[in-house]
């Protein structure tokens, strides 16, 4: 075997060793496996990084005016809360609150309709929707080839200073992906390094009884399109799922979303209807008109007291991870994006 043969073999075995450390320090012990194909798209710090610059470039939108942060903010878990509906391009407004972005290698489709099945393609629906950033991957891909320290970036990253659509996407998974949030109390309780107080107690038995069905632990949803027998939004007119498959049976279904950092990501629900967990609980405990296809679960009011309600907000509140929330990996990369 040569010399060039061996370093060659030595340098694979080095970025190999690197993903995998990366993939286990990402994925928490007590976490179900991974729907997501490391394999497809091993971790790899200078991806994340290349992935961590894109999702904060408003070169992505059609007038450089957005980016995937505009509505996916760090500080608040990468969801939005200073309006009930997403904002796009030109002051345009979209038709959902924007979802919360973390814990997404469990995911088994992405979107609140679940119109994406593989988070690597998940980038081109906002990229193309008219109210989000009205572009198209053609055009970002010539705007990221005439910028030379992209093509240093993509060179350094895929060995190639042409960039591609599969290499452009492949990185902003990998940033999205490196989104993984187990460090709240709840994750502390479960490894047995804290407890939790009388009322946060009470509070998690009466979750388990009253929310567990939907919002399973340890990622706080199960990831089913339910009918939560909202009234519809006469404003947007969205039909949930039904957008998707055409089958009525899916009309009004949305994702459930997890509950993980559920203090930072308000408003509530596919419109951002509801402004605090307080007026959440009070649809979810009274009487209102049920749609036909309602989810079975949820037909009949919660007999939850206005004690108890104060109990499980209490409970949820220690879904909150202040570490994944205010971790400086996740924010505006200054050092990059010099000139934005």
């Amino acid at each position: 075997m040569t010399k060039i043969s061996t370093l060659l073999i030595i340098a694979i075995l080095f970025v190999l060793l690197c993903s995998s450390r990366l993939e286990k320090n990402l994925l928490p012990s007590y976490f179900p496996k991974p729907r997501y194909d490391f394999a497809s798209n091993p971790f790899k710090k200078d991806i994340i990084t290349l992935g961590r610059r894109l999702f904060y470039d408003p070169i992505l939108s059609k007038n450089n005016t957005l980016s995937c942060a505009s509505c996916h903010s760090p500080y608040n878990a990468f969801a939005h809360v200073d309006h009930e509906l997403s904002h796009g391009i030109y002051d345009r407004i979209g038709i959902r609150n924007a979802p919360a972005l973390f814990n997404l290698a469990w995911a088994p489709y992405f979107m609140l309709d679940g119109a994406i099945h593989h988070l690597d393609m998940q980038a081109l629906a906002p990229l193309s929707d008219s109210n989000e950033m009205n572009n198209s991957i053609e055009m970002v891909l010539f705007q990221l080839n005439k910028d030379a320290s992209y093509q240093q970036q993509f060179k350094q990253c895929f060995r190639d200073s042409t960039i591609t659509g599969e290499h452009f996407l492949k990185a902003i998974a990998q940033f999205m992906l490196s989104l993984v949030s187990a460090e709240s109390k709840y994750d502390s309780v479960m490894r047995g390094d804290a407890h939790f107080t009388a009322q946060e107690n009470n509070g998690y038995q009466l979750f388990q009884k009253h929310c567990n069905s939907c919002h399973q632990a340890p990622l706080f949803t199960n990831y089913e399109f339910i009918n939560t027998g909202l009234a519809e939004n006469s404003a947007i007119h969205d039909y949930g799922r039904f957008r998707i498959t055409k089958n009525e049976n899916d009309s009004f279904k949305f994702k459930v979303p997890s509950l993980r950092n559920i203090a930072f990501t308000y408003p509530y629900m596919h419109d951002g209807r509801y402004a605090s967990l307080k007026d959440v609980l009070k649809f979810y405990t009274t009487i209102h008109t049920f749609q036909k296809n309602t989810d079975i679960r949820l037909q009949k009011p919660m007999p939850i007291s206005a004690n108890e309600q104060v109990d499980i907000i209490s409970f949820l509140l220690c879904l909150s991870d202040n570490k994944f929330i205010f971790n400086s990996k996740h924010t505006y990369p200054k050092n990059i994006l010099k000139n934005q």
